[in-house]
């Protein structure tokens, strides 16, 4: 017989599939995350810090390349005074804590501003070796660390001078929320500046004095631990596939203060894409985030489910396999030894018929065909009389009643039982990180709209009055190198013709109104949103720099994963950019999300707020909404982030256990098909074919060969029906002409043994 053929390896593997799969269900059904702490609330602080890393990353990024290509500007025009650039950097960014211009040769201070800067900790010796403008970390003597950045002002016939600010390691625009630290930590652990820890000076019990210890402890603990994972390849430390973050990134759960469970996360500082570097990259700085979690003790699944569904699988299993060995695999092999019989001349004992569908057919022609071996004529055989009731079942219905039993088993697991939108306990935590999360990114997008609009008015104020127009293309042209955030850059005059160019062609050439905003949306009723950037340039009449800002740079800093779909919307609530696809300008897809905008539009105090919310309608989902707030020009455009996704995705347990139950019933289903549907191609329908050409040959058609198709159980009865094809045809050549062919006493032309 085939290996994989016949009809035993069907059943044999479907029997193996099925218990291996009453074992899984039993073991697996049941044994989901029954942590204190749920698993999505792990991951949530995991992204908590990847997006603290990526805010840090971004901020000591701009400030370096706008302290470069700022003394680039300085270096192209007329030697100008330390207290000129200084000043000049002061009116365009406020982003550095202090700055200082230093003559190299002689070290003399030449002007300051703002916090004293670390300047005995420079060396100036070291500064024209490799390395030695690159960024430094400094302790001061409070304890405290500052990050200087340096850069050169060179100019024809003046001592080369020093450029150095000053900056806390600090994350800009980060939304801490209730019970939550975060601290930036270097490569050895060692905490280099946190915020949102309780102080222990200010704390006014005792109670709260011994949590501010704790906490302050607990933070060290991560960060030491953070430091130690933070130093291995992130390809070697993260899961396969997790995908997400490019650096080094993880949770940490610790220790117990009360009720509450300390859940912390960590990131490595990575460069902005694949196989690139940046300044904050080279620093060796990792994100420590920390958070507060109660504990639901109560939660536990009970893995009673689990076997119930292991035993409901075997007992239902067991009858189909049982109806498939009783009605097809039995049936078939007594038809291979009758058949086989036949072939090698014993007639002499009536066949063995089965009681059902094909084999039943083909036993009683293998009986007529006897009886011809005996002498009989096909004609005086005679067909049977067509079953009645249940021998009328053929394979066909067998096959249909064991796929009933068996998705009798896998549609509930499938589509009724362990449904979690009824049940599903979201903890707290997710939707405050939801709203914490959204209300980063939407100061993280308004602060690149105002780096943006600095970085026009730095360059429209070194512009001036004396630049020429392939002079202003050379500058356009460096600043879109440096800042991938514009889509064209271009000068237009008092009459809106463009003197300048660099970049795509300009969509919004006009001359700038008196009263234009330095940030303007226009295009709508486009099929593109365009965020426009003007900023007037002194001395030249009315001039205008103007920037475009590309709609992929906005969606970029909106891709973050564990928020869900995120959309950033207008104050009408319509779509301008987005992590998924969208078309530009469609409103938001609920109109509960419209409402959730505008109640986080509404001031509460000074100034709106971000607000999240759980839905449970048809599924429970969570969205949350942050509108700009803050200063500078990106304000006033009164835009909001607003983000929204199903809990399913989550990693709550009573999700898991959902989809486990699934699972379960799709591989049962799966199982079903494959096995069922390789038997009815290598059994049934050979079967059913078989059927018809033994009946044919039982009705006396000696013509029609037959060939087997398959080495297995009905290959073996065709090979057996061919021989006793060509026996009844040797028989018919050796019988005189006209004789009449012997009766068989024992058994008269009318009698069948048929077997039920």
């Amino acid at each position: 017989m085939s290996l994989l053929g016949g009809i035993r390896p069907p059943i044999a593997v479907l029997s193996v599939l099925l218990l291996s799969l009453a074992g899984v269900t039993a073991l697996f059904l049941g044994r989901v995350d029954q942590s204190v702490v749920p698993k999505a609330v792990q991951v949530s602080e995991q992204h908590f810090a990847e997006d603290g890393a990526i805010a840090l990353r971004a901020s000591v990024d701009e400030s370096a390349t706008d302290l470069a290509r700022s003394t680039v500007l300085f270096n192209a025009g007329s030697p100008v005074s330390a207290d000129t650039v200084l000043d000049k950097l002061s009116n365009t960014y406020q982003k550095w804590m202090g700055t200082a211009v230093v003559e190299i040769r002689s070290g003399k201070l030449l002007a300051a501003r703002g916090e004293t800067v670390p300047l005995p900790s420079l060396d100036r010796s070291a500064l024209a070796g490799e390395g030695g403008l690159d960024p430094k970390m400094v302790r001061l003597n409070n304890g405290e660390v500052r990050l200087l950045t340096f850069s050169l002002l060179s100019w024809p016939d003046t001592p080369q001078q020093l450029l150095v600010a000053s900056s806390a390691l600090k994350f800009p625009g980060i939304s801490l929320g209730k019970f939550r630290s975060i601290a930036v930590v270097d490569r050895a652990g060692r905490i280099l500046s946190s915020d949102g820890l309780p102080v222990v000076e200010q704390a006014s019990t005792d109670l709260q004095r011994q949590e501010a210890k704790v906490s302050r402890k607990q933070l060290t603990e991560f960060a030491e631990r953070a430091g130690r994972k933070a130093a291995h390849d992130a390809r070697t430390t993260k899961e396969p596939g997790s995908g997400g973050y490019r650096g080094a990134s993880g949770s940490l759960l610790g220790g117990r203060f009360l009720s509450d469970r300390s859940v912390g996360g960590y990131a490595t500082l990575t460069g902005p894409a694949p196989g690139e570097s940046s300044t904050a990259s080279s620093l060796g700085l990792t994100v420590v985030s920390m958070a507060k979690v109660a504990e639901d003790p109560t939660r536990v699944i009970s893995p009673l489910f689990g076997l119930i569904a292991a035993g409901a699988l075997l007992g239902i299993g067991g009858l189909a396999i049982a109806v498939l060995i009783g009605t097809v695999q039995r049936p078939l092999i007594r038809l291979f030894l009758e058949s086989r019989r036949l072939s090698r001349g014993d007639v002499a004992r009536p066949v063995d018929v089965p009681g059902y569908g094909e084999t039943r057919r083909i036993g009683a022609a293998l009986e007529r065909l006897r009886r011809q071996l005996h002498g009989e004529p096909a004609d005086a055989t005679g067909p049977d009389a067509t079953p009645r009731g249940l021998r009328r079942t053929g394979s066909r219905a067998l096959l249909c009643v064991c796929a009933a039993l068996l998705l009798v088993w896998s549609v509930p697991l499938v589509l009724f039982l362990n449904r979690a939108d009824s049940t599903a306990v979201v903890p707290q935590q997710l939707v405050d990180d939801q709203r914490e999360r959204t209300d980063t990114l939407s100061d993280r997008v308004r602060r690149a709209l105002n780096e943006g609009d600095a970085d026009l008015l730095s360059v429209a104020g070194l512009i001036g009055d004396r630049t020429e127009a392939d002079a202003m293309t050379k500058v356009l042209e460096r600043t879109m190198t440096e800042h991938l955030r514009y889509q064209s850059l271009y000068v237009v005059d008092s009459s809106g013709q463009v003197v300048a160019r660099a970049g795509a062609k300009p969509r919004q050439a006009q001359a700038k109104p008196a009263t234009a905003d330095p940030l303007r949306l226009t295009g709508q009723g486009g099929k593109e949103p365009v965020v426009v950037a003007t900023a007037e340039i002194p001395g030249r009449g009315g001039s205008a720099l103007v920037g475009e800002f590309r709609i992929e740079f906005l969606n970029s800093l909106l891709r973050r994963p564990g928020l869900g779909v995120v959309r950033l919307v207008d104050k009408d609530s319509k779509v301008i950019a987005g992590n998924t696809g969208f078309r530009a300008f469609q409103s938001l897809p609920d109109e509960r999300l419209g409402d959730l905008v505008a109640a986080t539009g509404l001031k509460i105090g000074k100034s709106a707020h971000a607000g999240g919310v759980l839905y449970r309608d048809d599924h429970v989902r969570i969205a949350a909404a942050a509108p700009f707030s803050g200063g500078g020009p990106a304000k006033a455009l009164g835009w909001t982030v607003v983000s929204w996704q199903s809990a399913d995705r989550l990693a709550i347990p009573e999700y898991d256990l959902q989809n486990r139950t699934v699972l379960a019933g799709l591989l049962g289903a799966a199982a079903a098909a494959a096995c069922l549907g390789w038997m009815f191609i290598v059994v049934v329908r050979p079967l059913r074919h078989l059927a018809a050409q033994a009946e044919a040959l039982a009705d006396g058609d000696r013509k029609t060969v037959l060939f087997p198709r398959h080495h297995d159980e009905v290959g073996a009865v065709t090979r057996s029906l061919e021989l006793v094809r060509q026996q009844l045809q040797d028989q018919r050549r050796k019988q005189p002409r006209g004789a009449r062919p012997p009766q068989d006493p024992r058994h008269p032309q009318d009698q069948q043994y048929v077997r039920n």
